[in-house]
């Protein structure tokens, strides 16, 4: 029951950490406004910045009941770095968090302090040409971490059984065209 009941928590954690997906969709619509009144803008940023500590939640879930699975599974906990499965998983999960940290502790606080500094209906050109390079910082890290989730979902259906070399081949190139996809346009369609 334990081990069943982990298995869910730890998918339904990797589902829910569908936020870099989300977040592209928000900043591509945000785009389709041109230059919006501030209240528009700061709708955007918040809910943006509000993903930061879901995701981190959702992480760590991930994290812990992935631990729970191996041991649960009766492996030893040095099977997440000998196993090269769960070693990739691993390390794309740690990558993730280190991504999310960029952006929540490094790129959004500069972001919000910004934009404490408009007053008024519109944000001044001079505000606006700070906020395009770190915006667009975290755009590509949005970008990155969609790829690494769909990398992470792959990675745990090889756990129950190995995909041939042009399986994973196919599929990360797939990946990689889908995060590329979202990162450049909105997907009005989901995949198509």
């Amino acid at each position: 029951m334990i081990y069943n009941a982990a298995i869910f928590l730890h998918l339904l954690a990797v589902v829910f950490m569908s936020a870099p997906l989300y977040n592209l969709i928000v900043v591509n619509e945000r785009l389709r406004f041109g230059k919006a009144p501030y209240a528009v803008d700061r709708y955007f940023e918040n809910l943006i910045k509000s993903s930061a500590r879901r995701c981190y939640v959702f992480q760590t879930t991930a994290l812990l009941t992935g631990i729970l699975l191996v041991i649960g599974a009766g492996l030893p906990p040095t099977e997440l770095v000998t196993n090269k499965v769960l070693l990739a998983k691993l390390l794309l999960l740690l990558t993730l968090m280190s991504f999310l940290s960029i952006v929540h502790f490094g790129i959004q606080p500069r972001i919000e302090a910004l934009l404490d500094q408009v007053r008024g209906e519109e944000i001044p050109p001079d505000i606006a040409a700070q906020l395009l390079p770190l915006r667009s910082r975290r755009k590509k890290l949005a970008g990155f971490c969609l790829f690494f989730v769909i990398m992470l979902v792959m990675l745990g259906l090889q756990v129950f059984g190995p995909f041939p070399p042009l399986h994973i081949g196919v599929l990360t190139v797939l990946a990689a065209l889908f995060a590329w996809r979202v990162y450049k346009t909105n997907i009005p369609y989901g995949w198509v």
